[in-house]
């Protein structure tokens, strides 16, 4: 099994993450989380809560439909939808071909999704898989619908071995357990497009390699209201 990298990115200051964010009166109401400790450490809290969910289950999918509807993000019963992007290709590496255990002409695809739970785009994936290793339907599906892949191999009853992970943002600034100066003055979060980035290799049950992805995860699973606060 390959051993997970985990290595979270914090911002050094507030100005690093407006640089990659517009002003909270341009970001949706539901993104807009308080600026203060409090909404620090509350808004890095779950971001880690939903990166240990990522790395500790096998489908990122299921993730995100739980998430999905622990937080309210769609109307209930929403499922995570694939949109397709068709028109974006990336050919594999040499070394995912070798973490795919495939030679250098075994046919690869590539897909390029964005998941999105009702309005909310959470995650921008790229997904290179062997098709000779999935059944005819599997790749009926993967090219004709928007059913996520994590969905479509199920059957496969696939194992998730992490690659690498790290936080893309994080509210708080190294060191800030240290005593490092905590930002403060400012009345909301600016929160940039991405915030957590993962790779991964799925394998099936029998540990044959059938993907590789790369997984951008969005501020869209911030897209909720923060816990209330007690007086």
């Amino acid at each position: 099994m390959i051993a997970p990298v985990f290595a979270p990115v914090f911002a050094p200051t507030l100005a690093s993450v407006v640089s990659t964010a517009g002003s909270p009166s341009e970001q949706p109401r539901s993104h807009i989380w308080p600026g203060d400790i409090i909404g620090r450490a509350e808004s890095l809290a779950a971001l880690q809560s939903l990166e240990i969910l990522l790395l500790t289950r096998d489908s990122a999918t299921l993730v995100l439909d739980d998430w999905c509807a622990d937080h309210h993000l769609a109307a209930p019963g929403s499922k995570i939808v694939a949109d397709r992007n068709p028109t974006i290709t990336k050919t594999p590496t040499a070394e995912q071909r070798r973490r795919l255990g495939v030679s250098d002409d075994e046919p690869i695809r590539y897909r390029r999704v964005r998941l999105r739970c009702g309005s909310h785009v959470l995650s921008e994936a790229d997904n290179w898989y062997v098709p000779s290793r999935l059944t005819p339907q599997m790749n009926a599906a993967l090219d004709g619908s928007d059913t996520p892949f994590g969905r479509v191999v199920q059957p496969l009853h696939f194992r998730r071995q992490t690659v690498s992970a790290r936080l893309l943002w994080s509210p708080l600034p190294a060191g800030w357990d240290a005593d490092a100066p905590i930002p403060r003055g400012a009345p909301a979060l600016d929160i940039p497009p991405h915030v957590i980035e993962n790779r991964a290799l799925l394998v099936t049950a029998a540990g044959t390699p059938i993907s590789e992805v790369v997984e951008t995860y969005t501020r869209e699973v911030l897209a909720f209201a923060p816990p209330a606060r007690q007086d």
